[in-house]
C-alpha cells in the first residue's frame, strides 16, 4: 500500500517540488444541456405594443442572457442529492415586418424555467470568516444546513424561430409573468407589457449551458513550482495599419462563391446563420 502523501518537499517526482494543501471548491457533480425552448412568451416593452399589434409578421432576431435565478434544495428521500432550479432572463430582440418592407425591431424579455437533480454529497458544518466586509456582518448561516453551491455557465442563445399569433387564436399556455427582479425590470427602461394584447409573439430559443454543485473543501496537490509571467507587459502601442492589412489572406471565396452552401455545425456559425434569416 503506497504511503500517503503529506505537505511538504517531494523527492524524485517528476519535477514536483513539493505538496500543498489548498482551499478551494470541489465539483461534486455536473450536467450540460443543450435545450431547444419553444413557444417561449415574448413581453415587448411597452413603447413596442403598437408595433407588435400592427405587424404582419415576426422574423427571429438575437437574444441576450441577462441572468439566471439559481436555487438548491434537497431531495426528500434521496440523500445527498439537490434539485437545482433555474430561471433564465432573456432579452429578445425581433424584427416585426409592418406595411413597409424595411422590419422594425422590437425588444422585449422572455424567461425560461429548468430543473435539474444532481449530487451534492451532505455536510453540517458551519463556516464563520474573519474576512471584513464593509457595513455587513459575516454571513454565519446558523439557521440552515450546509447547501452545496450551484453554479451555471450559459451562453447566450440563439433565436431558432419567432411566430405572430391573434390571442383568439392561441392554442398554446399563456402562463403570467413571472415575478421580475429589479435588475431585470431596470434594465427594460419604459416597463413591459404584461398582457391585453391583441397579438402575441411566440419565441422558440436554442439554449447551451452547464450546471454544477461544488462544496468548499481541502486538496492536496502537487506544485512544481511559482507561477511567474514570462510575457513583458504591453504599452499598449498600435500595430502598422498596412502591416496589418498584408496579414490578411486573400478572399477568394467572396470573388468565387462556392456551388453549394453547407448547413452550419458549430455555435457561432449557427447564431450568424440565424441571425441572417
Amino acid at each position: 500500500m503506497p504511503e500517503r502523501v503529506v505537505p511538504g518537499p517531494v523527492e524524485g517526482s517528476g519535477g514536483i517540488r513539493e505538496a500543498v494543501c489548498i482551499h478551494t471548491k470541489k465539483i461534486y457533480d455536473s450536467c450540460r444541456d443543450k435545450d431547444c425552448i419553444e413557444d417561449l412568451r415574448f413581453y415587448p416593452k411597452l413603447p413596442y405594443v403598437d408595433t407588435v399589434n400592427r405587424a404582419l409578421s415576426v422574423k427571429g432576431g438575437s437574444a441576450k442572457l441577462l441572468h439566471v435565478y439559481v436555487d438548491v434544495e434537497p431531495v426528500t428521500f434521496n440523500r445527498g442529492f439537490y434539485t437545482v432550479d433555474l430561471r433564465f432572463f432573456y432579452c429578445v430582440t425581433l424584427q416585426a415586418y409592418l406595411s413597409s418592407p424595411i422590419p422594425v425591431s422590437v425588444e422585449g424579455l422572455c424567461v425560461f424555467d429548468k430543473r435539474v437533480i444532481l449530487f451534492g454529497s451532505e455536510g453540517n458544518a458551519r463556516t464563520f470568516s474573519s474576512e471584513y466586509r464593509n457595513g455587513e456582518p459575516d454571513p454565519q448561516l446558523l439557521m440552515r444546513s450546509n447547501l452545496p453551491v450551484a453554479c451555471v455557465e450559459a451562453v447566450d442563445p440563439i433565436v431558432l424561430d419567432a411566430k405572430l399569433i391573434e390571442c383568439c387564436d392561441s392554442h398554446l399556455s399563456d402562463a403570467d409573468m413571472a415575478e421580475i427582479p429589479n435588475c431585470i425590470s431596470q434594465y427594460f427602461e419604459g416597463g413591459l407589457s404584461s398582457g391585453g394584447d391583441t397579438r402575441k409573439i411566440y419565441v422558440t430559443l436554442g439554449q447551451f449551458s452547464i450546471v454544477r454543485l461544488e462544496r468548499d473543501t481541502q486538496l492536496l496537490i502537487p506544485v512544481y513550482d511559482y507561477c511567474m509571467p514570462d510575457r513583458e507587459c504591453s504599452g499598449g502601442a498600435s500595430e502598422d495599419p498596412c502591416g496589418l492589412f498584408r496579414n490578411i489572406a486573400f478572399p477568394v471565396g467572396e470573388f468565387f462563391p462556392p456551388n453549394t452552401v453547407s448547413m452550419p455545425e458549430t455555435y457561432a456559425d449557427t447564431k450568424n446563420f440565424c441571425n441572417c434569416q
